[in-house]
């Protein structure tokens, strides 16, 4: 059993015994940017404990951006400094456009038609992260993103000036598009950045707006559903291949029902976090028929310019998902 005595760098802090000393089970360590209460986390806790069960893998999952920072984590696997994480796909927006498949906004708004874009563009997505030392194992989505305000939002021009909260490339570009300035903001730093004044609006989930306790800073809820972005987890591929053949296998099966498990609960997730945010005083509204036409025009110019950047790539996962 490989035994490390070295602390590895990452991000800045020094963290020892990434690899168990231990003589008998093999110790994995799975940074995830987000906290216990999301659903991606629980099913990566879910992940870990069946592997544990069924082989001499040990799998820790550090939530919250605990171990590893969020943007730092496909490096950080990448390079083998841990040996799988979670990440939020658009982020990886700036190295290949294919990436931001997921964040265009009205291309894919329903579970069965953000399923469908992804079985499209997971054989892509699969070939480049093996160019990069990573395996893809799966994938879990988020509820639809949608609007969070401090004021009622009728149309974009209720937004114009205001500074928003953009987590990926393709957010930035829609925060121009909307004539509100981007601003780069991870998770866990939603609640102070609204309350000293950094942002003024964001466009996410209803469970991220749950776990940040989005009624402390925000008044206003409009289910824009504009996209249905996804989580991917990713091993080092040569930390897999290290593994015999049977611990793979107990891996991939994990890995299969783990996704399972996601596009089955996303649904009556993101109604629950809904519920939620009226609970705690927040007003839940439907877009009005001006905000969702403006929105529309973007996504169809959010559309082509994606398909711009790379036509052959793009083109075919586009030609998969539309048959």
């Amino acid at each position: 059993m490989l035994k490390l005595t070295n602390a590895l760098l990452i991000g800045g802090v020094a963290i020892g015994g990434l690899t168990s000393t231990a003589s008998f089970a093999e110790k994995w360590h799975m940074p995830t940017p987000y906290g216990d209460g999301n659903l991606q986390t629980q099913i990566a806790y879910t992940f870990a404990k069946e592997i544990k069960d069924n082989s001499d893998l040990d799998i820790t999952v550090h939530s919250g951006g605990s171990l590893v920072k969020h943007t730092e984590i496909p490096r950080s696997v990448k390079s083998g400094q841990v040996q799988m994480g979670e990440m939020f796909l658009g982020i990886l927006g700036n190295e290949n456009p294919i990436y931001k498949h997921d964040n265009i906004p009205f291309l894919a708004t329903s579970f069965e038609d953000a399923k469908k874009l992804w079985e499209a563009a997971k054989p892509s997505i699969a070939k480049e992260l093996d160019k990069d030392g990573m395996m893809l194992l799966y994938t879990v989505a988020w509820p639809a993103q949608s609007l969070y305000s401090k004021e009622p939002v009728n149309s974009l021009a209720d937004l114009k000036g205001q500074k928003m909260r953009a987590y990926s490339p393709t957010q930035s570009r829609l925060a121009d598009l909307m004539n509100t300035t981007p601003m780069t903001i991870q998770t866990p730093d939603i609640p102070q950045a609204f309350s000293t004044g950094i942002i003024q609006a964001m466009i996410t989930s209803p469970s991220t707006g749950v776990d940040s306790q989005a009624w402390d800073y925000v008044n206003y809820y409009t289910d824009v559903k504009a996209w249905i972005p996804k989580n991917i987890v990713v091993v080092n591929k040569r930390s897999f291949r290290r593994l015999d053949k049977a611990t793979q296998q107990v891996v991939l099966d994990a890995a299969k029902h783990a996704e399972a498990a996601g596009w089955t609960q996303i649904a009556a997730r993101a109604a629950k976090d809904k519920a939620t945010l009226v609970e705690n005083g927040m007003v839940v509204s439907d877009p009005s028929p001006q905000l969702v036409e403006e929105l529309k025009a973007i996504g169809k110019t959010m559309t082509e310019e994606w398909k711009a950047e790379a036509p052959k790539e793009i083109g075919a996962i586009l030609t998969r998902y539309q048959k």
